[in-house]
């Protein structure tokens, strides 16, 4: 069994940063630990749309747990929401996501003024 997944994060340059993401990790938490600038303001806490996040195969997204309501309610005020778009916080690494490419939307909504880049947590 995999303990270990591989998971493509694409910027909003096209630039591509491919990582190892422990299972049961969250793709908001890995992208932290790997210097990928996922935002991510509330912690996790379904509180903000600043870890939005899209898959880039719908094959991927198709493998991913219905978000809930709370995370719809989030996503409704995420940019450039797509029909694949998730939030980083909510999509856990499992085995059978080995492979899945993530795109990085080219803005996300929040309060804090352009051009801040915050500092993972």
């Amino acid at each position: 069994m995999l303990c270990r997944i591989s998971v493509t994060f694409v910027d909003k340059d096209g630039d591509e940063k491919t990582i190892q993401v422990p299972v049961g990790m969250s793709m908001l938490e890995a992208a932290h630990e790997n210097d990928i600038e996922l935002e991510g303001a509330c912690e996790g806490s379904l509180a903000c749309s600043t870890c939005h996040v899209i898959v880039m195969d719908v094959e991927y997204y198709n493998k991913l747990e219905d978000p809930t309501d709370e995370e719809n309610d989030m996503l409704d005020l995420a940019f450039g929401l797509t029909e694949t778009s998730r939030l980083g916080c909510q999509v856990i690494a499992k085995p059978e996501l080995d492979g899945m490419r993530l795109a990085l939307p080219v803005a996300t909504r929040n309060f804090a003024v352009d051009g801040y880049v915050p500092k993972p947590h």
